[in-house]
């Protein structure tokens, strides 16, 4: 079983699609989708399904829609010319909930996550030319935000802001391996859409200042500062932090030092909320 997260909806058994048009039975195939190859428990379907409100046929309508996620399966296992597995072999009833095995199946979220650590680990190495074709191609695997085509309730919710924040992190750190590689001029144009994508992401702020003071453009990376400033002190009360304003102040000075630590204030950093 192939299941794709990081965009649409896509769980496919055979190369055929189980996935189901009704927006119910979809939250359900997409929970057990993120938690593949684990149990999710009845009570987190539910909750997911009518949050804190579930209707006395609440465990009843869940079984319909494991029925239905099961036809489909068994569909796919025919179009397979698979005789031997059943589809409750697939989407196994176990104590207190549902699991749903992917047999070794592709899962985009989790390829995602191995090639972003070997990223991260490269980074770590100072091997800025492979972390940055890494951390490329982990990005490469996303098609949209995850989960697009999926009314998410309190559950799906939580796992699309998780997915999310991983993509936002690889991000960062693929263009911080790119400003290591000398390639400021390169990232203008996403910079100047991502600052203005996530407008208190300090991180992303930081470098945009780097870029453009390394391209000789020195007052509109002060100005960059200044916008992030008003937005932070207007709609957090908060200043910016230690770390890009020293980083403002070298801009400033015109001194050397214009790149920001690879530290926790700077790297992957976001006030508050990514806007």
């Amino acid at each position: 079983m192939d299941i794709e997260v990081l965009g649409a909806l896509s769980v496919r058994e055979h190369g055929v699609s189980i996935t189901p048009t009704a927006p119910k039975p979809r939250q359900v195939l997409a929970l057990l989708a993120l938690h593949a190859d684990r149990v999710v428990q009845v009570s987190a379907l539910i909750e997911e399904l009518w949050d804190d409100e579930p209707p006395r046929s609440a465990r009843t309508t869940l079984q319909t829609y494991v029925l239905q996620l099961r036809e489909l399966i068994g569909a796919a296992l025919a179009a397979g010319g698979e005789k031997d597995v059943t589809a409750k072999d697939i989407l196994v009833t176990l104590p207190g909930g549902y699991r749903l095995d992917t047999r070794g199946g592709r899962v985009d979220f989790r390829e995602f996550e191995q090639r972003a650590g070997a990223g991260y680990r490269a980074m770590d190495a100072e091997d800025f030319t492979g972390a940055a074709r890494r951390l490329r191609e982990a990005l490469s695997l996303w098609t949209g935000s995850a989960l697009a085509d999926v009314s998410a309730g309190s559950r799906l919710d939580l796992e699309v802001k998780r997915l999310e924040e991983g993509r936002l992190c690889a991000l960062d750190q693929r263009i911080e391996a790119d400003l290591r590689l000398g390639r400021h001029r390169e990232l203008l144009s996403e910079l100047t859409v991502l600052v203005n994508r996530h407008r208190m992401h300090e991180s992303l702020h930081g470098q945009f200042m780097v870029a453009l003071h390394r391209s000789g453009r020195r007052g509109e990376a002060l100005s960059v500062y200044q916008r992030l400033r008003a937005i932070l002190v207007h709609e957090l009360g908060l200043e910016p932090s230690a770390t890009i304003s020293r980083l403002q102040r070298s801009i400033l000075m015109a001194t050397s030092e214009t790149a920001p630590a690879r530290g926790p204030e700077v790297t992957g950093r976001a006030v508050a909320r990514v806007g």
